[in-house]
């Protein structure tokens, strides 16, 4: 099934884009229909965050997306990263205390806050000590209501956003207004964006591989997530009791395995089952290649002069066939899932001393000799010693995936 996101730009005074406003589309068909807003910005967040992929849509400029007011309440857009989010507030969100310390605390974690639809009363008064900008609909005002509401809210700390804007007439009118955004189809109208839909369970996993890989993630943490996935838990546990540990008693609880292995090795399994889970719909041999990648990299590292990088190697040759197994770019998926700089690059394929190995093991498992010798020589790696380490590496995912 296709997932679909339109995206209109934003213009400042030079006519340069600035961000997109991010729009809920059912179909290739360029209009809003959807009577529920809670499920429309929800589709939005997930397909532009977890699917499409946010710098595919944005760019790297601010994404405007709107919010009701049980999403304000729920405290949806804390979730988001405010360098990247402006929370648009609709006109229709009531003006209460909840909501009032909903802007408050999304103002200190450093979002951009626009009103929609912005009009002058009472109601609308006590959120404008939290706005950075203000968003009047040109459609549905005339110049003097316009000009009033600038002269009410005054060009303070807030900035004018003129949405709707149809005409040359109309940008040039709020350009002598002293508008600094602008919004509409005298600029462009809403550009569709879609792409193939993920399985909610892959989304899961995904989810899984994005907490568990985070640098601030500790012993408590780790130990709910795993706790949180019956297949998950159920496949560690099985897994760390079974003779490829050699544990003399029986692991019973991931507590109990966080303090047997310690944080870094279940992070390790914890990615490594969950990838495998989400590999149940495709080819073996596509998850039996990441595992002896990963294997491999880490068996490597000590030989090649990279000790202590084992962990990273491991994730390396684990994620390099991520993008075949959720069927997503690589740079989309990694642009959301914490891991090094260096493995990223990788992945990538940017240059970078892991990148090399990589490519050293991917010519190995290819019998391309000549490329695996030169990188062999490069690393001082004696070329001999990698087919004992290939086959420790395949004995190993064997004893893995029959578990």
């Amino acid at each position: 099934m296709d997932v679909f996101v339109a995206r209109q730009p934003i213009f400042d005074r030079l006519q340069k884009v600035c961000g997109y406003e991010l729009l809920y589309r059912m179909s290739t068909e360029n209009q809003y229909i959807c009577a529920n807003g809670d499920q429309a910005t929800s589709d939005v967040i997930a397909n532009s965050f977890l699917l499409i992929g946010l710098e595919s849509l944005t760019g790297g400029k601010k994404a405007y997306i709107n919010f009701t007011e049980n999403l304000l309440k729920t405290g949806l857009p804390t979730n988001l990263p405010p360098n990247m989010v402006a929370v648009e507030i609709l006109e229709d969100v009531e003006r209460c205390e909840e909501i009032i310390a909903a802007c408050r605390k999304l103002k200190e974690m450093g979002f951009t806050l626009v009103l929609d639809d912005f009009v002058v009363n009472e109601c609308s008064e006590p959120l404008l000590e939290f706005a950075d900008i203000v968003k009047i609909d040109f459609m549905n005002t005339t110049p003097a209501q316009r000009k009033n509401i600038i002269r009410k809210v005054g060009f303070g700390k807030i900035e004018f956003l003129a949405e709707k804007v149809e005409t040359r007439e109309d940008f040039e009118q709020a350009l002598e207004m002293g508008y600094s955004y602008f919004q509409g189809y005298f600029f462009s109208k809403p550009v569709i964006m879609s792409c193939r839909d993920v399985p909610v369970y892959k989304l899961n996993y995904l989810r899984i591989l994005q907490e568990v890989n985070r640098p601030d993630m500790d012993f408590g943490s780790l130990d709910s997530i795993v706790k949180r996935d019956v297949s998950l838990s159920y496949k560690l546990l099985k897994f760390i009791n079974s003779a490829a540990f050699g544990f003399r008693t029986k692991i019973t609880s991931t507590r109990h395995a966080l303090v047997m292995l310690g944080i870094n090795e279940i992070k390790k399994w914890v990615s490594l089952i969950a990838l495998h889970n989400l590999a149940e719909d495709k080819p073996d041999e596509i998850m039996t290649c990441s595992v002896i990648r990963a294997r491999l990299g880490e068996l490597v590292a000590p030989k090649i002069g990279l000790r202590g990088c084992e962990s990273d190697l491991f994730m390396m040759g684990l994620f390099s066939m991520i993008d075949v197994l959720i069927g997503r770019p690589m740079s989309v998926i990694l642009a959301d899932l914490p891991i090094c700089d260096q493995v990223k690059k990788a992945l990538l394929g940017q240059a970078c001393r892991y990148y090399d190995v990589l490519t050293m093991i991917k010519a190995y498992e290819k019998a391309d000799w000549a490329t695996f010798f030169r990188y062999a020589e490069d690393f001082g790696l004696n070329e001999n010693e990698m087919p004992e380490l290939y086959v420790q590496a395949l004995e190993w995912t064997n004893n893995f995936l029959v578990v």
